[in-house]
């Protein structure tokens, strides 16, 4: 469902000259599977998320999403896919539902408006739907862009630290959610920065380091490998410098 082969990106920056965010990355996600992408701060796992999401182009390598190739055809790929970046980026003054309503139309859905409340519903988002987007907590907020995002029910789904600023009970939902949407059979790619709540959501996990792929597998082979109890350690084993 989602393919990434040999991918390369640089940035050339004032400070530090030519940077090399993603050299040589390569990992492929099945359908109906919940894919962690893991790694320090500056391994390259947001950039490789805006290559496939068709928000920064590649130096070299090539990305597909459900078949469609983001850089020859963005707009295919856009269709089937979902990106939940960090940052949510609610208009303060629309509501919940003003807004998930106005993207269904964007993307073409049919009876927009009822799909729009039915992937609120899912969501869990309902309650609050009517409430400006400036009101709400930050839970909520996270609720209703994720039903922002999967309104046209796209076949893979891109999320960026998504428990970010969530309690222990938001944090349990949000990954309720994620489960869920893999068990319908999409592809799920999740960064984040917290291992224990990887270690219980993901079917398999990519240690990425310096750009490259340094280790895949389930919790269990990267515990076994590393001869770790925890997946804390077992990244740290991983990523650690020599």
């Amino acid at each position: 469902m989602i393919d990434v082969t040999d991918l390369h990106k640089s940035f050339k920056t004032r400070e530090r000259g030519e940077v090399r965010a993603v050299a040589g990355l390569s990992f492929h996600v099945r359908a109906g599977e919940v894919y962690g992408l893991l790694g320090p701060n500056g391994a390259g796992k947001t950039t490789t998320l805006r290559i496939l999401a068709t928000l920064a182009l590649p130096d070299r390598g090539t990305v597909r999403v459900d078949g469609r190739d983001p850089v020859a055809d963005p707009i295919g790929a856009r269709e089937r896919l979902a990106w939940v970046p960090a940052e949510g980026g609610l208009p303060p003054r629309l509501s919940g539902r003003e807004v998930v309503r106005l993207f269904a139309r964007i993307q073409g859905v049919a009876d927009p408006d009822r799909v729009a409340d039915e992937t609120l519903d899912r969501m869990g988002a309902t309650p609050f739907a009517d409430r400006p987007c400036g009101d709400l907590s930050t839970g909520m907020k996270r609720r209703v862009v994720l039903a922002r995002a999967l309104v046209h029910r796209p076949a893979a789904l891109l999320l960026d630290e998504p428990t970010d600023g969530l309690d222990v009970m938001g944090r349990r939902d949000v990954l309720g959610l994620v489960r869920s949407l893999a068990a319908d059979g999409r592809a799920v790619i999740l960064s984040s920065h917290v291992m224990g709540e990887v270690e219980r959501v993901v079917d398999r996990a990519g240690i990425v380091a310096g750009g490259q792929l340094v280790a895949e597998g389930t919790v269990a082979e990267l515990l076994a490998r590393t001869g770790t109890a925890t997946l804390d350690d077992a990244f740290m084993a991983l990523v650690a410098p020599p």
